[in-house]
């Protein structure tokens, strides 16, 4: 699944390409999560103003309303000024005047859909809830510590929840925890103000590496431009079962938390 950095590395791979761009038009495929939300007739001749991320989404700012899109589990976007012909996993392609962009997902986990602003229902219900961003100011430690304070569960699925920091997966919550030394089972009430704090670091350092990277390409992950990540070479714990540490020498150990592999050093991450 794309995470937070992919996302980002997905964003700056054709934002500045798109931006000031007219929609010439709009066509559908196979449905997807959630429908639209309006007619495609609708959103030609409508310009993008802007391309923004908020967690996981991406958020495309049209000059009258904004389309929300998720890329799900397995699925990716294209822009360029020629496309191959569409294909039966393409199921969104938005033609601009500069470009098209295209969403391909196999498994239709992803979603497009329209609302008048922010402010609309149908965005409030995606985005309301979502946490902090962690590579913006608004990622305050003081707040981070005082929301852990108020969960038992374990760190991990803390982490993942999204509901206190957004966009903190699977991988990149493993690693930051290996880089603040924190266990991932213990509970998230008994990090202390110094611990959290090594984590709020841990997990900036983490996300700005990966974004750095051009994310995480575990399956079939790449930019808009084909380009692929590559975070996942440099990793401390992830995908790194039976291996030494890169630190001291312990084989990483792998565990089972809510249906997701959880990686960590015994050693390294004793508390």
């Amino acid at each position: 699944m794309p995470e937070l950095p992919e996302v980002e590395v997905t964003r700056l791979s054709f934002v500045g390409e798109i931006t000031g761009a007219k929609v010439v038009s709009v066509c559908m495929g196979k449905a997807l999560r959630w429908p639209l939300g309006c007619s495609v007739v609708q959103l030609a001749g409508r310009t993008v103003r802007a391309v923004r991320r908020r967690g996981k989404y991406l958020l495309i700012d049209l000059d009258q309303g904004l389309l929300l899109v998720h890329l799900g589990m397995s699925g990716s976007l294209s822009f360029a000024r020629h496309l191959p012909p569409v294909g039966v996993h393409d199921h969104f392609e938005m033609a601009t005047s500069r470009g098209t962009l295209r969403l391909n997902d196999p498994r239709r986990f992803g979603a497009v859909v329209y609302a008048e602003s922010e402010d609309a229902p149908e965005a409030r219900k995606l985005l309301a809830k979502l946490g902090m961003e962690p590579l913006s100011d608004s990622f305050d430690v003081k707040h981070f510590h005082t929301e852990l304070k108020r969960r038992k569960t374990a760190i991990k699925q803390v982490l993942l929840a999204g509901d206190i920091v957004v966009g903190v997966g699977n991988i990149y919550a493993s690693e930051a925890l290996f880089m603040a030394g924190i266990r991932p089972t213990l509970s998230a009430a008994k990090l202390s103000r110094p611990r959290a704090a090594q984590l709020h670091a841990a997990i900036r350092d983490v996300l700005a590496r990966a974004v750095a990277k051009g994310g995480s390409t575990l399956r079939d992950f790449s930019s808009t431009n084909g380009e692929r990540g590559y975070f996942q070479l440099e990793a401390m714990v992830y995908g790194r079962e039976g291996q030494a540490c890169r630190v001291c020498g312990t084989p990483i150990r792998a565990i089972r938390q809510g249906q997701r592999s959880t990686f960590y050093c015994p050693n390294c991450q004793k508390t």
